[in-house]
């Protein structure tokens, strides 16, 4: 895929345009799909956030836009990090992640997406799904070394907590559990990601 096509209904800021970019790559599905990437100062407990616009939920899905949302700052306890704090190789695994959040919500229907949404923010076991349904997208589309080593990133950082690793733990794909299906998924990956 060539980059006029990645970046085709795309907004992306200069920081973080080429991993992005590169992220997008192992999303042809996402060409005609309507995505800005932008920064945000207060993201409540994440670093980045896939979510649907608002307004475009009213519309056709065919018409709809979504956010990607980059903190500008990443606040843990007393750990804090910026994009440039962030190895290009895990921001964009972090980035296909998120890609693989909006793979989800593609097919979903409005009323489905505001429910999800609320279970999002109310049901531990609906995010624990929500986050490996993104890693799985994420996989299946050939990133699994880009999953992994954001995975690694968090899970080896020293000064992020015990607490934090181990949320990411129970809420998100382990490095073996990505191996594990990106083996199984092998056989049903197009042949460019082999």
């Amino acid at each position: 895929m060539n980059k006029k096509n990645v970046t085709h209904k795309k907004i992306i800021p200069k920081k973080i345009y080429r991993e992005t970019t590169i992220a997008l790559s192992y999303y042809p599905e996402l060409s005609d799909v309507r995505i800005e990437f932008k920064f945000k100062d207060n993201i409540t407990k994440s670093f980045m956030q896939a979510q649907p616009g608002f307004v475009s939920l009213l519309g056709p899905k065919k018409n709809r836009k979504y956010f990607v949302f980059v903190s500008t700052k990443f606040n843990i306890e007393n750990a804090e990090f910026t994009v440039e704090d962030v190895p290009s190789d895990v921001l964009i695994g972090w980035l296909g992640h998120e890609l693989g959040h909006i793979m989800d919500y593609l097919n979903r229907s409005s009323i489905n997406l505001i429910f999800f949404g609320i279970k999002y923010l109310l049901l531990h076991e609906h995010v624990k799904s929500a986050e490996r349904t993104a890693d799985t997208y994420a996989i299946a589309n050939g990133m699994s070394n880009y999953i992994i080593e954001t995975k690694k990133f968090i899970l080896n950082h020293t000064s992020l907590s015990q607490t934090y690793k181990q949320k990411i733990q129970r809420l998100y794909l382990a490095p073996e559990e990505i191996v594990k299906i990106a083996n199984k998924l092998k056989d049903s990956i197009p042949e460019k990601f082999h």
